[in-house]
């Protein structure tokens, strides 16, 4: 199953086509198509404005991360949820907005081949912006309490997206470059798998999508209440 506003990027000697990395984890190529894109970076352009908006994450270690955040629905933070922006400018939350949980549903179907089950509703969004020598360390999304599929959403610049295994950082994974548009959603047996960003391929983003660097949307089911 593809989105509607799906095309096929120009000059690919054989398409890019729908892999499962391992069973429960689903590349789609291309998903999103330029149409689409443009909106969804223009909607991420105005998340990241104050309050609550674009900050850099930092630690529990003292270190921060190269990505900065923009989250909506609930405020991530190291490790944890709250309805502020706690280790920000204290401003509440921005709303998820339905069509955006819409979304969501329709990318897992899309993955998976069927329709998630009717009470799976995308309650949080986590919006990562890399620069060129941006990284995400291995790690693995575990504050939900739901377990329903991961969705990811890439735009602008490639990236090399490491998936690991639920039970270490470190091998076995697989390595899969991500382009603007594509799709990827793990959930099942690899809901909790580690994942991380070891490479940033600076400028690789669409000359249309106005956009240097990489955005990357990632909605969650949060089971939180």
């Amino acid at each position: 199953m593809e989105h509607p506003d799906t095309e096929h990027s120009d000059g690919e000697l054989f398409p890019r086509e729908r892999a499962e990395i391992v069973p429960g984890a689903v590349h789609v190529p291309d998903w999103l198509g330029p149409g689409r894109q443009r909106e969804l970076v223009e909607a991420c352009r105005e998340w990241a404005r104050p309050p609550a908006g674009l900050r850099t994450v930092r630690t529990p270690g003292g270190g921060t991360m190269s990505a900065r955040q923009v989250c909506l629905g609930l405020h991530w933070y190291p490790y944890g949820y709250a309805p502020t922006a706690v280790d920000g400018d204290g401003g509440p939350v921005k709303a998820m907005p339905d069509w955006l949980a819409r979304l969501g549903r329709s990318a897992v179907a899309a993955a998976y081949g069927q329709d998630p089950d009717p009470g799976v509703a995308y309650d949080i969004a986590l919006v990562n912006f890399y620069e060129g020598d941006s990284r995400m360390g291995m790690h693995r999304d575990a504050e939900e309490r739901s377990e329903a599929p991961v969705v990811s959403l890439s735009l602008g610049d490639s990236c090399l997206f490491r998936f690991g295994n639920t039970a270490s950082r470190g091998r076995p994974y697989r390595d899969v470059e991500l382009r603007s548009g594509d799709l990827f959603v793990f959930g099942g047996p690899v809901r909790r798998a580690f994942h991380g960003v070891p490479k940033v391929l600076p400028g690789t983003a669409p000359p249309g999508l106005g956009l240097t660097g990489r955005l990357n949307i990632t909605l969650r089911v949060g089971g939180l209440g």
